[in-house]
């Protein structure tokens, strides 16, 4: 009883541990994976109220209210919907117990995990992936953009074109296909969903 006063008086009740993958299967989060959809773990911090799952796919909260409470909430942040951005690895001083990742995720929530010390390779690896992701996706939307501005160009230099009535709306009808069909190849290129191949390049597990 006195002990875990003075661990949450201290701070170090709520001090996360990396889950190793041989225990993905012991976790709560796991439940909640989709597993039938080919997502699949690939870290996973744990403390004594929360747990912070990455996959392929998603970054999932499990939120818990205390360490005695069988309470939880579930937050699923799909990299699709939900950029990762602000990614920074504060390492442990000679005499912190902790390392600290700190992340954005959405522009707007950010996360900051305390994680026991002896666990800083890890999280090197973590924060790599995370900086990767990061990058890929900032790169993405600015191609998104530009393949927007260049269907909207098309699409003016056409309206300027003089030509009889037939003419313009088989013209227009055709480059309107052709530009649906190329913004729609553009999304599936560069609006990634699956990060499995960051996390298996960074993650040394």
């Amino acid at each position: 009883m006195f002990k875990k006063m003075a661990a949450d008086a201290l701070g170090l009740s709520d001090i996360g541990s990396v889950i190793s993958p041989a225990d993905y299967d012991k976790v709560d989060a796991d439940d909640y994976i989709m597993h039938e959809d080919g997502e699949k773990i690939y870290f996973l911090i744990k403390s004594k109220t929360d747990e912070y799952c990455f996959t392929n796919q998603a970054f999932i909260h499990l939120d818990g209210t205390s360490a005695i409470s069988k309470k939880r909430t579930l937050t699923r942040y799909s990299y699709s919907q939900y950029n990762i951005s602000n990614a920074t690895l504060e390492t442990a001083g000679t005499v912190d117990l902790d390392a600290e990742i700190k992340f954005s995720i959405g522009g707007a929530k950010t996360f900051s995990i305390d994680v026991h010390k002896k666990f800083i390779e890890e999280l090197k690896d973590l924060f790599k992936s995370l900086v990767k992701i990061s990058e890929i996706c900032h790169e993405n939307e600015y191609a998104l953009q530009y393949a927007q501005q260049s269907v909207n160009l098309a699409s003016s230099t056409l309206n300027q074109v003089r030509t009889d009535g037939s003419q313009m709306a088989a013209s227009f009808k055709e480059i309107n296909s052709a530009a649906f069909e190329w913004l729609m190849d553009s999304r599936k290129k560069y609006h990634v969903k699956d990060f499995g191949f960051v996390f298996e390049k960074y993650i040394n597990n």
